[in-house]
């Protein structure tokens, strides 16, 4: 006989579907709709379902930030020139950021993710910055100020309309390219060699 069902079995749900549900409400209505009683209404369950896949609307944000940084194009940590990887990182983890801007602030209200993908993200960082000379204290700051400028960045490039109602502007090519070159100053201020 088989185990019995737990209830969001039951309701035929999966943390993928929670995940996939929870981004297409936050697309549709904004942040402020990603509640427990707003995901089980738009999933047509009772909120009781979602408990299987989800412990509470925090865990749930906090996974939505974490499946992002999936999407995020990572570098070879044995590449070459890990200076170019972590430009190439970073910029990545930027571009990911702008494409869903509603999270940004979550970003930044919860200091960045802290799940399966921040931990791999962050190992290979730390791999590059050994790679370019950067180990133990100084590797870890050096991950600290990168992943800060890259959220604080995308955060003003992802800064709300100025006139309510109006939808968000996409970064133009002036903030692009000062990303960039903000990124490769600290690079090389970080030490990080070719």
């Amino acid at each position: 006989m088989p185990p019995p069902r737990r209830p969001g079995q039951r309701a035929g749900l999966t943390r993928a579907r929670v995940l996939t549900g929870a981004n297409e409400l936050l697309a549709e209505h904004g942040v402020e709709s990603v509640t427990m009683r707003g995901l089980a209404k738009h999933l047509e369950v009772t909120p009781n379902a979602l408990y299987s896949h989800v412990t509470s609307k925090t865990a749930l944000l906090d996974e939505m930030l974490d499946d992002l940084l999936a999407k995020v194009q990572t570098p070879d940590p044995q590449a070459d020139d890990p200076r170019t990887g972590l430009h190439q990182l970073m910029s990545s983890t930027y571009h990911v950021l702008l494409t869903h801007q509603d999270l940004v602030p979550l970003y930044l209200a919860r200091q960045g993710a802290r799940g399966h993908n921040a931990q791999h993200l962050g190992e290979i960082m730390i791999s590059l910055l050994a790679r370019g000379g950067v180990t133990g204290q100084p590797a870890r700051e050096a991950l600290r100020v990168l992943i800060v400028y890259t959220i604080g960045f995308a955060a003003f490039a992802a800064r709300g309309p100025l006139v309510p109602g109006d939808r968000p502007q996409p970064p133009n090519q002036e903030l692009i390219a000062n990303f960039d070159s903000g990124l490769h100053w600290l690079l090389t201020g970080i030490g990080v060699t070719k």
